[in-house]
């Protein structure tokens, strides 16, 4: 060690402290953070903007490892340089309790800008971020006061570049000319079955300058040549840049570099001894962090405290020439909505209707857009159908960053990785509309935003096979009961428009986690609750619509259309003498949540004659209609026809309720 330079030394220490962390914890990838080490000590020290002391500061870069199974490179970067994250953690990796989990977790480490592990989704991620420097500095930044001017950067993979999701990204990213978007390429012609050379031989530099990137390539150990080409993508204001780095999997030790051996697995004690001695480490050393390199990087905290504080001065000069537009963001990054933001929208009346809830979406969307300056959104080339478009307020494009209409294409994917890196990077409202069939392509992103706890809104049209003629494969049927699945995403399907702009009120209130909007194509009437109760039971989940005139002999639990269809067996089987209590249902989570008292309220254990209507598949609702009930829905794929034709060919008539219902009583009657 005593002859090693200082740059190696510091790379050194990276690459030593990775193998012993995944060594002890006998588990891991380490053959990533090996042979990218060096790229990633010189975007870290000589480029990367941060203040460890302050994770959370708004004009910091942020740095994206997508190639997230090599964890403990960043684990190793965010303990050198200062961030709170002592030595037991990386000493505690991928173990219970521990704040270094086998791939980076969002709001679990400081410091970890995004979760990442499914490949692909980080490359998305850091995309959205870049669209959300670029508005934001659009929007507010004044002459001589850049509050926002920061890069985003990242590590992709080989992996990374293979799945679909970057390839859409990309493509939209060069479209976009985000020239404060640089990602490291770990170029190292390696993943688990081996050479990539069996699926992956495509010219990617080409690629990415076909999708109208700048693309370098640099040896990934010649560390004067990495820093010409990051100064170099710094300096391209109107594209992204791809910097491919040539390295070597598992870099350094002696039988396992360039091997698939080095990626999953611990090198072993007996690999590790020898590949320190091959970088000149003592053998014995375990987590050893010498003296001249932590001063080498712990220069990250004084100079992130001073890069930090000036920009605050920047920004106090901002706030005393542009007050509002100043506590407007202070607001935001404190994940709080500003004051009135509530006051334009809309209740609609019974003459309003009938209104497909997504036009009703549509209506409110643009009445929130003047009290939310920082809301923006689009569609996946559906924003027509979608009713996504903001009237009046500019598309997003290359030489129109301020405008507040996205249009992603048709790229649901990307889409969704999207949203989740512009939520991440904080300061906007973000939300994206596709057809709900096609929550299907952008379910791994969605999954990401709950686990990450990201206040995304999807809206989500052509809510059922009611949607007619397009047939089943336009139909969804299986994805309720698949989006109720993933934890922490709300679903709220709106019985009319009243409840959609009730839906939007919960959507944007919450704070710590995604909400779906499930909405009609087909046209509903206007119930007649008053906005304001309507605002306030769909919060709640679920409620009584409509009370029967004694005690309720039955139950009809329905979301969003079929609520109607509930109303209408109602009116019949009230001729009957039969008093029934309607019970709208737009959100699952939102009633789970609820305490038992209100959930019984609503849903009485004494009364059995359950049935739950709903244009999909059953799965889940037997949680509410319990063993006596019984759920009116659809367990085949739809057909292509009128929806009016759909529903009387699949019994969603309001006579088959009744029967269904009657049935239920004389079975209870029986029992």
């Amino acid at each position: 060690m005593t002859s090693m330079n200082l740059d190696q030394l510091c790379i050194n220490t990276i690459s030593t402290l990775a193998m012993d962390a995944i060594q002890k914890a006998n588990s891991g990838h380490p053959g990533m953070p090996m042979g990218t080490a060096d790229a990633a000590y010189v975007l870290w020290t000589r480029f990367f903007r941060h203040n460890p002391a302050d994770p959370a500061w708004p004009n910091r870069d942020r740095f994206v490892l997508s190639a997230g199974h090599g964890s403990m490179l960043l684990y190793g970067l965010l303990h050198l340089t200062g961030y709170d994250l002592p030595l037991e953690e990386l000493e505690n990796f991928r173990q219970w309790g521990s704040c270094t989990p086998g791939h980076p977790e969002y709001a679990h480490t400081p410091g970890v800008e995004t979760t990442t592990g499914p490949l692909g989704q980080g490359f998305a991620n850091g995309v959205g971020m870049a669209m959300a420097e670029r508005f934001l500095a659009a929007t507010f930044n004044r002459p001589n006061l850049p509050i926002f001017d920061h890069f985003t950067y990242g590590i992709v993979s080989d992996g990374d570049l293979m799945e679909g999701v970057s390839h859409e990204a990309a493509s939209l990213a060069g479209h976009l000319g985000l020239g404060k978007l640089i990602y490291l390429y770990d170029d190292n012609g390696i993943s688990i079955e081996g050479s990539t050379d069996i699926t992956f031989t495509e010219d990617v530099p080409a690629r990415f300058r076909a999708y109208g990137w700048r693309a370098q390539e640099v040896d990934g150990y010649d560390l004067n040549g990495i820093e010409t080409a990051i100064r170099a993508a710094q300096e391209e204001a109107d594209c992204p840049s791809l910097i491919v780095c040539h390295t070597h999997i598992g870099h350094g030790s002696p039988n396992r570099q360039d091997t698939a051996a080095a990626h999953g697995s611990p090198l072993g004690e007996e690999e590790i001894a020898l590949t320190k001695e091959t970088l000149g480490w003592p053998a014995d050393a375990h987590f050893l962090i010498p003296p001249k390199a932590l001063e080498v990087f712990r220069r990250a905290v004084e100079q992130g405290r001073e890069a930090q504080t000036q920009w605050q001065t920047m920004f106090d000069r901002y706030a005393g020439e542009y007050p509002q537009e100043a506590a407007l963001l202070e607001r935001l990054w404190a994940g709080e909505l500003p004051d009135g933001w509530d006051k334009e929208l809309p209740a609609f009346s019974v003459t309003d209707g009938p209104l497909a809830t997504r036009k009703a979406s549509g209506a409110v969307l643009n009445k929130l857009a003047a009290t939310l300056p920082t809301l923006i959104g689009g569609s996946a080339d559906l924003a027509p159908s979608n009713s996504t478009l903001l009237k009046g307020y500019g598309d997003f494009q290359r030489k129109t960053p301020d405008g507040r209409n996205l249009h992603f294409g048709v790229r649901e994917h990307a889409m969704g990785s999207i949203l989740s890196g512009m939520a991440l990077h904080g300061g906007v409202i973000a939300y994206g509309g596709t057809f709900l069939v096609f929550s299907d392509y952008m379910r791994p992103a969605v999954r990401l935003a709950a686990m990450m706890g990201l206040p995304v809104v999807y809206v989500w049209t052509h809510d059922s096979v009611w949607l007619g003629e397009d047939g089943p494969t336009h139909q969804p049927v299986e994805h309720l009961a698949a989006l109720r699945a993933i934890p922490n995403l709300v679903v709220i399907r709106p019985a009319d428009a009243n409840e959609t702009a009730a839906a939007w009120r919960a959507a944007l209130e919450r704070r710590d986690g995604p909400t779906a909007l499930i909405l009609t194509r087909q046209k509903l009437p206007v119930l007649f609750e008053t906005m304001r109760n309507s605002a306030q039971q769909v919060t709640r989940g679920a409620y009584i619509l409509v009370e029967s005139s004694g005690a309720p002999h039955a139950l009809i639990i329905a979301s969003g259309s079929e609520v109607h269809l509930a109303l209408e067996a109602r009116e019949l089987l009230a001729q009957r003498g039969i008093g029934v209590r309607v019970v709208s249902m737009p959100s699952w989570e939102l009633f789970d949540a609820q305490p038992l008292e209100y959930q019984e309220t609503v849903l009485p254990p004494q009364v059995t004659a359950r049935l739950a209507v709903e244009a999909g598949v059953t799965l889940g609702w037997d949680k509410y209609v319990g063993p006596a009930g019984e759920v009116l829905g659809l367990e085949r794929f739809g057909a292509s026809a009128p929806y009016q034709v759909l529903m009387e060919k699949f019994g969603f008539t309001a006579e088959a309720v009744v029967e269904r219902v009657m049935r239920l009583l004389g079975r209870a009657h029986n029992d």
